[in-house]
């Protein structure tokens, strides 16, 4: 089948890969504009590179609902389109171009986490179990019938990263399917139950600052859920200066075995440190001081004055 292939971030990257190694004629690629970072070096563009080294039409629009956009699309003349974290919101006139329509590979069991940051939010949730969910585009955000679903349990210990690159290659598979089933005119829809649906949007750095008077469940889960981003911090305390911004990058939940008994409370011993939280306690593994490179939490702690009352909290 003829189709274009919408997506920026690495979510899409091994289905991308997919289907330009199978039968399937992937007439152009869809992506955001080049961004650059500091120093206006150019982020790397995986998704723009890949289609680029397999001779594919690279497309990046800044607005795609535009009307030129909108003809360089119909020009490629797809039968369907695949989108993965695109980054663009899709208005009618685009969803019309295809005679199948455009289909989205979104990383939740719909309707559950509709929006741009699902992955974080079920971990942050302790859900037990997630997925991947293709369903058509409508207009409303993430609304459509769905044609495919596969589930997977949520390891204990995943990280938001850790689940989302199990989740893009989990794609694969039920994209080739779906496709399969569309071309062959044996694709069912179903609807999805709106009033069960839930909400997942984007999310700001503050989003990762640690609230201690949570529960040690809670602030592992937060841990885990804000990793690779926007990572989970808290500001340190208990010397004459300003309080130190810390980013945790590891933590375990602890039901006993600890002392402290406050929120942010910190107990450093021999091998390991503790901090008391709202319900039970935290042991820290791993830590990132700003300006310094991650380390373990003892040896950070080794670097402090053993005979102050540190403690963590807010700012």
């Amino acid at each position: 089948m003829r189709l274009v292939f919408a997506g920026t971030g690495p979510f899409g990257l091994p289905t991308l890969r997919s289907l330009l190694a199978s039968r399937h004629d992937v007439a152009g690629v869809l992506t955001q504009p080049d961004r650059s970072g500091p120093g206006r070096h150019r982020h790397a563009h995986p998704i723009k590179e890949t289609a680029a080294a397999a001779g594919v039409t690279v497309l990046q629009p800044a607005n795609v609902n535009r009307p030129e956009p909108l003809d360089e699309l119909r020009d490629l003349r797809p039968e369907v389109i695949v989108t993965a974290a695109y980054g663009q919101i899709l208005k009618q006139p685009f969803l019309d171009i295809a005679r199948h329509g455009a289909i989205n590979l979104h990383a939740s069991l719909l309707p559950k986490y509709r929006g741009a940051a699902p992955i974080h939010y079920a971990v942050r949730a302790g859900e037990s179990k997630t997925g991947i969910t293709i369903f058509r585009i409508v207009p409303a955000l993430d609304a459509g019938p769905m044609l495919g679903v596969v589930e997977t349990p949520i390891g204990p210990r995943e990280t938001t990263g850790d689940l989302h690159d199990r989740l893009a290659e989990m794609a694969v598979p039920l994209t080739l399917r779906v496709l399969e089933e569309l071309e062959a005119g044996t694709a069912t829809e179903v609807a999805q139950d709106d009033a069960a649906a839930t909400f997942a949007p984007s999310m700001a750095k503050t989003f990762g600052e640690i609230d201690w008077a949570s529960s040690a469940v809670a602030i592992d889960r937060h841990v885990r859920a804000t990793q690779p981003w926007p990572t989970a911090y808290t500001f340190l305390s208990g010397d004459a200066g300003e309080p130190r911004r810390v980013v945790v990058l590891e933590a375990e939940p602890l039901d006993v075995g600890a002392s402290p008994t406050g929120p942010g409370e910190i107990d450093v011993r021999k091998a390991a440190v503790f901090v008391g939280t709202g319900d039970g306690v935290i042991r820290l593994a791993r830590v990132k001081p700003a300006g310094k490179p991650a380390m373990t939490a003892e040896e950070f702690f080794r670097g402090l004055s053993p005979d102050r009352a540190w403690r963590f909290g807010p700012a």
